[in-house]
């Protein structure tokens, strides 16, 4: 049935029509005015994709959407040109139809066409949609919910008298939110590069999305040589009826540090708090280091969920152009449905985390047998070759291959992504 939905990029006065589709499948209002210049200016248009109804009048024709982010994005070792898929969706009157499938098998072949990025990400609406387009989970976040008294962190947490805690207004220290996330970025996979626009849509808040919440608040930590760690967050000031007990809320936004007292000086200032019964935090690494600074982490009360998934567009690109924790030397057999470039047999080789990688198509036989769903899970070093061959995913082909491999493509930190694109 979708053939009868022609699919091509949308042009400049097509974009209402675009976010329309968007306003509807996801549930949401219209956008704000004041967000609308940044937004175009992010958008890129000849990476877009409608899919047009011809029986609807023009301007209501779009019926499903597909976009993409341009953006370099750390991996375990480099960081690379990425397309991050983002903007899929269909109308509720046009499910169910074949859109869905149409639109990302042609945007998978437009990504492998334009031969600049050697994987996709995305973060997915519903879990079950995208492994049948070849991308797998390959990260995952944490969220923490502390009540009042319980965010006390251990003796042996870092601290650092040089350090001093401020407040400050987040458009007006956005310089310095920028530079602790550049130092970090290099070395955490998952993190993608931010220009302006991408530091205006991170401090976006006009208020009437506020729903009684705080504007966004920033607490800086820092020493004499500058910024080493910021925090984004926003207070619900609540008190309890009949006893006006204190029973506030805090949320945080967003916490990166460049090393471990900043982080930790920051999660002390906001884990006690006067007045609040309440902390939330969503969107962390699922391996925090403040579940390791803390006094108990049962406190914590965490829960994790998918985080990026990957998708290999250029096999021997992607596997060549990220680092190894470990030594390996393997023939990995690939299946690929909808890029068969990327199927066969491929000899797979690195000296470890120092040294390049080759990869090259080959006649031997294999050791190691899987999907390239299985492969962009692995990707980012967050998921466990072993763990998928548990699950009965990943066939080991020679003995003792798999454990090596494994290890080789894990990674210290785990990939995280801080934000939804």
């Amino acid at each position: 049935m979708a053939d009868q939905y022609a699919i091509r990029p949308i042009t400049d006065d097509e974009h209402a029509g675009f976010r329309r589709v968007h306003e509807h499948s996801f549930n949401s209002g219209p956008t704000p005015a004041a967000r609308w210049p940044r937004m175009r200016r992010q958008f890129e248009a000849d990476r877009s994709l409608g899919a047009f109804d011809p029986a609807l009048p023009a301007g209501r024709d779009i019926v499903g959407t597909a976009g993409v982010y341009s953006f370099p994005m750390a991996v375990p070792g480099a960081v690379l040109p990425v397309a991050g898929v983002t903007m899929v969706a269909v109308l509720p009157t046009h499910r169910r139809h074949g859109i869905l499938r149409s639109m990302m098998r042609r945007q998978l072949a437009d990504i492998a066409a334009q031969a600049e990025e050697p994987i996709a990400a995305l973060w997915a609406a519903e879990t079950p949609l995208y492994g049948r387009y070849g991308y797998g989970r390959a990260s995952s976040h944490a969220f923490f919910r502390f009540r009042r008294g319980e965010g006390a962190l251990s003796p042996t947490a870092p601290a650092d008298p040089a350090l001093t805690l401020r407040l400050a207004e987040p458009a007006e220290v956005a310089g310095d939110l920028a530079k602790v996330y550049a130092a970090v970025t290099a070395r955490q996979p998952g993190f993608f590069e931010r220009d302006g626009d991408w530091w205006e849509r991170v401090l976006d808040d006009p208020e009437e999305e506020r729903h009684g919440a705080s504007p966004l608040r920033c607490l800086l930590a820092a020493d004499r040589e500058g910024v080493r760690g910021y925090a984004l967050y926003r207070t619900v000031a609540r008190w309890e009826q009949g006893t006006v007990l204190p029973d506030s809320a805090l949320t945080v936004w967003e916490l990166v540090s460049a090393d471990p007292a900043a982080g930790a000086a920051l999660w002390r200032d906001l884990l006690s708090r006067d007045l609040v019964t309440e902390i939330t935090a969503d969107l962390r690494p699922a391996d925090d280091p403040l579940l390791y600074q803390l006094l108990d982490p049962r406190r914590a009360r965490l829960q994790l969920s998918d985080n990026l998934w990957v998708r290999i567009i250029d096999l021997p690109a992607a596997l060549t152009r990220r680092a190894y924790a470990d030594p390996v030397d393997v023939v990995l057999e690939v299946t690929d449905e909808l890029l068969p470039a990327n199927a066969g047999r491929w000899r797979l080789w690195s000296a470890g985390a120092d040294g390049a990688a080759t990869c090259a198509r080959t006649d031997e036989p294999a050791d190691i047998a899987l999907d390239v769903r299985e492969l962009g899970a692995a990707y980012l070093g967050g998921t466990r070759l072993g763990a998928l061959a548990a699950a009965g995913l990943v066939a080991e082909l020679r003995p003792g291959t798999l454990g090596r491999l494994s290890a080789a493509m894990t990674w210290d930190p785990a990939p995280w992504c801080p934000r939804i694109f």
